[in-house]
């Protein structure tokens, strides 16, 4: 079973009408619902209001992806809890990071740059092209999907350059933008995905759900291990160990 936490802000449900219509129970419920439908996933989730943000180092060691959403209070998320999500997917955790989490504190720590971008809401289409078909995140995905409105994202995006660029976006209006990278940090994978603005109902869209479940399969971890930085033993030609002199 792959172990999976969903973090929410949980803002905009709460303080917009419009917000809470669309996603009545949270954005984190909302994709904690469809990725609780599979039967090799558990859902767990946890909110912005929650102490400690709803994190702690024993429930990121018990967690093999986790996928964040936020936006409007990326400031109100402690340091150390940012720290500590960085860490956790150095050693191993897989991580999603969904919309306007490209300005979150985890997501800036394991990019090491501003991660800023151009942005607009006016609620133009967007069309999602798949650049590697063959990749494990776009499986059971065509040639390309259609949102009718999303917030606007464009070019340039003030990230590294990313290991892979699987998805590609083109708005009604022009901008272009590169809306779905991954990332390899130590023994972690991250994967960025863009859709997913609040006050439209992204993420019930059938595309958009198997991208994040197969982002899920794809980032669980095969190998987790704290990094470090050890003094070893000198192997000798006859491949035994020699222990160094102080």
């Amino acid at each position: 079973m792959i172990r999976v936490l969903v973090w929410n802000e949980f803002m905009h449900e709460k303080k917009s009408e419009k917000v809470a219509a669309v996603y009545p129970n949270g954005i984190h419920r909302a994709i904690a619902d469809f990725l609780g439908e599979e039967k090799d996933i558990i859902v767990k989730t946890a909110t912005l209001d929650e102490e400690n943000c709803g994190i702690s180092k024993e429930l990121l060691d018990e967690t093999d992806v986790m996928i964040w959403w936020g936006h409007m209070q990326h400031h109100l998320v402690p340091d150390e809890i940012a720290q500590m999500v960085r860490d956790a997917v150095l050693e191993g955790m897989g991580i999603i990071f969904l919309h306007s989490a490209h300005h979150s504190k985890p997501f800036c720590l394991l990019m090491g740059t501003p991660c800023h971008l151009t942005w607009r809401e006016s609620d133009d289409s967007e069309i999602l092209w798949v650049v590697d078909p063959a990749h494990p995140i776009t499986r059971g995905i065509d040639r390309f999907f259609r949102l009718e409105a999303e917030e606007t994202y464009g070019e340039p995006f003030t990230i590294p350059n990313p290991d892979k660029v699987l998805l590609i976006a083109n708005y009604s209006s022009g901008e272009v933008f590169r809306s779905g990278c991954l990332f390899e940090r130590g023994n972690g994978k991250i994967f960025y995905f863009q859709p997913g603005h609040e006050s439209y109902p992204t993420y019930k869209v059938p595309e958009v759900q198997t991208v994040i479940k197969n982002a899920v399969r794809f980032l669980a971890p095969t190998y987790r291990q704290p990094l470090s930085c050890p003094h070893v033993q000198k192997i000798t030609d006859e491949g035994s160990y020699v222990i160094p002199k102080s």
